[in-house]
């Protein structure tokens, strides 16, 4: 199971936001290259970069970052927020981004999704889909779709996507622990692709009983800027993992 630290970018600086609302955010860090450079330095190696602003214009706004943590850093970086048309991807790809995390254009233009998944594969793709009251949120979590979610991930599996994040919002930004009854579920649903967890880790007893759930990946953020989980710890949790490898 990759450990996967999230930088959510709002004015080019590093906040997190309590339950999606943009109204309830905490700026951690003006300069997202130092919050890079320290992950690195302690043994993180994918990166979770998002666009917030980006999100909310239905545009990639914060590039530059990008191509500035690319540059400066070995991280693994799926950059995600106002991917809507092949000129955004194009630009995550073009910036340094390894891996395009889309959301709402799966809901919006899901024939464009299948063209992405075609054009640059399965693996260069994560879906990142976030629920709201059993509901599929889009656009930066401001709006709601009547689309099932049930249905909606037989879709995309069927369209031959790999990898998935799901964050349920309700969780997210407050420390309450995951929704593991319904990534179990998703896991047991969707055996072939790659699932992520986000949202309400808080301890690394979390990242453990999320880790014998099956989730290939875990995505963490405010656990880490609040000192709820420490870097030496998620250090000494990927070196364990290596050791068995």
């Amino acid at each position: 199971m990759d450990i996967i630290v999230a930088i959510d970018l709002i004015d080019g600086k590093c906040v997190r936001l309590i339950q999606g609302d943009f109204k309830r955010k905490k700026i951690y860090n003006k300069d997202p290259l130092e919050i890079a450079l320290l992950l690195e330095n302690n043994g993180i190696s994918r990166l979770h970069l998002v666009d917030l602003d980006g999100a909310r214009k239905g545009k990639v706004v914060h590039w530059k970052i990008l191509e500035k943590i690319a540059k400066n850093t070995h991280l693994i970086i799926d950059f995600g927020g106002g991917i809507h048309s092949e000129k955004d991807i194009q630009t995550v790809f073009e910036n340094g981004g390894h891996i395009a995390t889309v959301g709402s254009i799966a809901v919006q233009k899901p024939f464009l999704l299948k063209k992405w998944i075609d054009t640059y594969g399965g693996d260069k793709i994560l879906l990142g889909i976030d629920i709201k009251n059993n509901k599929i949120a889009t656009h930066g979590w401001t709006k709601l779709s009547d689309f099932p979610f049930w249905d909606f991930l037989q879709e995309k599996s069927n369209h031959g996507i790999k990898k998935i994040f799901c964050t349920d919002i309700s969780k997210d930004g407050v420390l309450s622990g995951p929704s593991f009854l319904l990534y179990k579920k998703v896991i047991e649903k969707f055996p072939n692709i790659e699932f992520i967890a986000s949202g309400g880790i808080s301890n690394m007893d979390d990242v453990n009983k999320l880790f014998n759930l099956g989730c290939s990946g875990v995505i963490i953020g405010k656990a880490i800027y609040e000192n709820k989980i420490s870097l030496s710890h998620l250090q000494n949790w990927e070196k364990k993992k290596n050791n068995k490898n």
